[in-house]
């Protein structure tokens, strides 16, 4: 495997070994070596058919987490410089990645997210092998694939931050594991330009590739100098810092419930339970001695799942790797058809809570139907109202959307009259809270942001926000009152509101 994994044996990760086991003729255990590969490469290609057929169910939707990436990719894509000229407000290689396949959606989007969640199997499966045997990785790189599928109530996950720090989170693990923390650091540093709680995913590491630590640090440093140094030579390091870190700080700071101790524990709870066929399994490998490593790995990262207080089904990923090698180790060792069947019966659960939405979106997609389900509503309001901005769009139009709706940047094509792809930055409201609340979780910059808006002159003028939320309705800020007058009413949808400019 070259020099990355010097310490990885083909019979241990890919084979049987049968030839440490046995006194065999040495083309025997060749040949068993070769059955063995076939059975993993066969079991592989079992989980990603599983993957793709579950994710192509969603190529018709578009889901929060997934657009506004996207829309910022698009950007980039026609030469806009991330932060210089496209407000975002997460790590760069956010966007970068949808720029691996050019930005595209439906099926190409959801093949990219059965890759993506194939190879986090793959590295479930080598984490387990170099820990314990071929039995653990199948386990583990099972359970993955799984939850990977029935995890949330979208069912598929969208390729969003929180799911996007997975593959560096486990190829972080496995390098540790294998005495390699200079490529652990690496993975760690990358990991931290998708999201930064990639620093929990470092500490972690530490257990693994204790006492190296020196060389843990220089490796997670090393992505960071280089992004560094891009931005800088962007000219778009100052908008960096304001965007991903001073926005996110304020948006951290400030909880969306009233009582976020009582919604954590709360949120908590009813995720272990969700994922209790994991629990089962790892609380069997804690009570070993081998078990402590894995039992700190999740304890070093559920502070990530608490930073800001709020607890989105999504922040529990930073956890689910530990559990995951955990359990898959867990069961093994127990060999019980009482824990066998536990498990089992723990799966049933998400399968028949979340299978039943594959078999709806698929059937919905085949006869080419809009979908009744609740969940996809937002999104079709989306693509109505891009069908009725395209309807009145010249050729060399451009597009603002209020409200937090970039997926009509998507559907539509238009380019962005200004950096600002939903107005998040201009109210100072979140958009985990926009549609139903209107105190701003921060001032700074907001007044700039609406007069930049105000300085522009989008040919397409989308309001998805007024109708949900009055209180944010773009007539309430006094900067952009005059600028209204400019637009009239060209067709609207049950949750927004298309205007085109009336002079030019």
């Amino acid at each position: 495997m070259g020099e990355l994994f010097p310490n990885i044996h083909l019979r241990r990760s890919f084979a049987l070994p049968i030839n440490q086991l046995y006194r065999v003729p040495p083309h025997i255990a060749l040949f068993c070596d070769i059955l063995g590969i076939l059975r993993t490469a066969l079991f592989f290609i079992g989980i990603f058919a599983l993957l793709l057929a579950a994710h192509l169910c969603h190529s018709g939707v578009l889901w929060e987490g997934e657009d506004l990436p996207l829309a910022a990719a698009l950007q980039m894509k026609h030469g806009a410089v991330l932060y210089r000229d496209v407000w975002f407000d997460k790590p760069p290689l956010v966007p970068v990645f949808y720029l691996l396949w050019g930005a595209a959606t439906g099926p190409a989007l959801r093949i990219a997210g059965a890759l993506y969640s194939l190879l986090a199997c793959v590295l479930a499966y080598l984490i387990a092998t170099t820990a314990w045997t071929r039995r653990e990785g199948y386990a583990a790189a099972a359970f993955l694939a799984f939850f990977l599928t029935f995890d949330t109530h979208s069912s598929v996950l969208p390729i969003a931050a929180d799911l996007l720090l997975l593959v560096p989170h486990l190829a972080a693990i496995l390098f540790a594991l294998r005495k390699q923390p200079l490529w652990s650091g690496a993975a760690a540093g990358v990991g931290f330009l998708i999201n930064t709680k990639s620093v929990f995913v470092l500490a972690a590491c530490a257990v693994f590739a204790w006492p190296a630590l020196p060389l843990l640090a220089v490796g997670f440093a090393a992505p960071l100098a280089l992004a560094a140094a891009w931005l800088g030579a962007a000219g778009a390091m100052p908008a960096y810092i304001d965007q991903v870190w001073r926005w996110s700080s304020a948006y951290a700071a400030s909880p969306v419930v009233a009582d976020p101790v009582r919604n954590g524990l709360l949120r908590t709870v009813n995720w272990l339970g969700f994922h209790a066929a994991l629990v089962i399994g790892a609380a069997l490998l804690w009570t070993r001695r081998e078990g402590r490593k894995y039992l700190l790995w999740i304890a070093i990262c559920y502070p990530g799942v608490v930073l800001g207080w709020r607890f989105f089904p999504r922040y529990f990923f930073l956890i689910l790797p530990a559990l995951t090698i955990g359990a898959a180790r867990g069961v093994t060792v127990a060999r019980s058809r009482v824990v066998n069947a536990l498990v089992l019966l723990a799966l049933a659960v998400p399968l028949v809570r979340f299978g039943p939405r594959y078999v709806t979106l698929a059937a919905d997609l085949l006869h080419h139907r809009e979908s009744n389900w609740s969940d996809v509503a937002l999104d079709q309001d989306s693509r109505a109202a891009a069908r009725l901005a395209l309807a009145s769009a010249s050729p060399d139009s451009t597009l603002y959307v209020w409200g937090y709706r970039p997926d009509i940047f998507v559907y539509t094509g238009l380019a962005p009259a200004n950096r600002y792809l939903d107005s998040q930055a201009l109210t100072g409201v979140p958009a985990d809270r926009h549609l139903t609340q209107s105190q701003a979780v921060t001032t700074a910059g907001t007044h700039e942001a609406r007069l930049e808006l105000a300085a522009s002159k989008p040919g397409i003028l989308i309001d998805g926000l007024s109708l949900y939320n009055p209180a944010l309705s773009m007539d309430h800020y006094e900067e952009l009152r005059p600028w209204l007058t400019h637009y009239r009413e060209a067709g609207r949808t049950k949750g927004t509101i298309i205007y085109v400019r009336t002079d030019h």
